[in-house]
């Protein structure tokens, strides 16, 4: 599948490691039960014209507490909301996964204000956080990102899509700012990711792009090969590119 023209904004390696990842994993849906309130739309999202929309569409309400974005929403809006569904964190649930759908139909502002609702519903959502943080990659740095996604990963230790999001947006911001410590990072998150989940095929791809910033140039040759046998759409051309500049391909497939 053609990475979305939202992603296309992204810095190409981290468009792919994340578009990759929440079109192969994304979590599923809660069932929805009961009736659906008036005040909502067809899908159970508040209606358009609930809140401060500015305030909606940046990750977290813009850095606010579930109480003060409680307060742009409307108490009796969420309760409204919550009454669909057996339980908050239900509901929580259903609007991640309605999120993803619509970063996979490239409307993020939709998605984020999903993402958005899902962890107002429920904090613990981890993929609320990988959601916003999937969305904050459109940013021109990985910063908010990493931010959300290590809170994603603190609720979640051991999912291995949420590493592997990090550990790329560690390297993107190495190759930035040069800061060996998110090269350190980035390769430690990766190395877990790989050996937890060895059929990633993204996290060896960007295992190889860490490696390249290693200057392990055959190494991270091997680490390209690995996640291609794994699944061919996981290749990054910028790093094939990038490592026929310093190292031919020891196999010969790219030249």
């Amino acid at each position: 599948m053609l990475i979305s023209a939202f992603f296309k904004t992204v810095s190409q390696s981290l468009a792919a490691a994340l578009l990759f990842g929440l079109l192969v994993a994304a979590p599923a849906q809660a069932q929805r039960k009961g009736r659906t309130s008036s005040t909502a739309n067809a899908d159970g999202s508040l209606a358009a014209t609930t809140g401060s929309r500015a305030a909606r569409l940046q990750p977290l309400f813009g850095g606010l507490s579930p109480a003060q974005a409680t307060q742009i929403i409307g108490e009796a809006q969420l309760k409204a909301i919550t009454a669909s569904f057996p339980s908050s964190a239900e509901a929580s649930t259903f609007f991640t996964t309605k999120g993803y759908e619509y970063l996979s139909e490239n409307q993020p502002d939709t998605a984020a204000y999903r993402f958005n609702l899902a962890w107002l519903l429920n904090p613990q959502n981890a993929d609320a956080y990988r959601g916003l943080g999937i969305v904050a990659s459109a940013q021109p740095t990985p910063d908010a990102a990493i931010d959300l996604l290590t809170k994603g990963l603190a609720l979640s230790p051991s999912n291995t899509l949420m590493m592997s999001d990090l550990g790329t947006s560690h390297l993107i911001r190495y190759g930035q700012t040069k800061k060996k410590k998110d090269l350190t990072t980035g390769m430690s998150l990766l190395q877990r990711v790989t050996t937890l989940d060895p059929n990633n095929a993204i996290a060896w791809q960007q295992m190889g792009r860490g490696l390249y910033y290693q200057e392990k140039y055959a190494e991270a040759w091997e680490a390209v090969h690995k996640g291609q046998s794994l699944n061919v759409s996981s290749l990054d051309f910028d790093l094939i590119s990038d490592l026929l500049a310093k190292q031919p391909d020891p196999q010969g497939t790219f030249k």
